[in-house]
């Protein structure tokens, strides 16, 4: 049994380059509903954070489905 560690390397490199990017995006959404909660009571634009955390949770949503399709597929 042969292992090819540079592959296993590459996997685990993006693996972990993926983890950090999703996690990342899923902190910028909650921060964007945590700034609309801030904006609603003070002068802010509630628009802008509430369209920016919903898209970063969209495109969490979409990282996961993909990643679920690769799966089943």
């Amino acid at each position: 049994m042969r292992i090819d560690w540079a592959a296993l390397g590459s996997v685990f490199g993006v693996s972990l380059a993926v983890t950090v990017g999703l996690v990342g995006l899923f902190t910028l959404g909650v921060v964007g509903l945590a700034k609309r909660e801030a904006a609603t009571s003070g002068s802010g634009n509630v628009l802008v954070a509430r369209t920016t955390a919903y898209a970063c949770f969209a495109l969490c949503a979409a990282a996961v489905a993909y990643g679920i399709h690769l799966i089943v597929a």
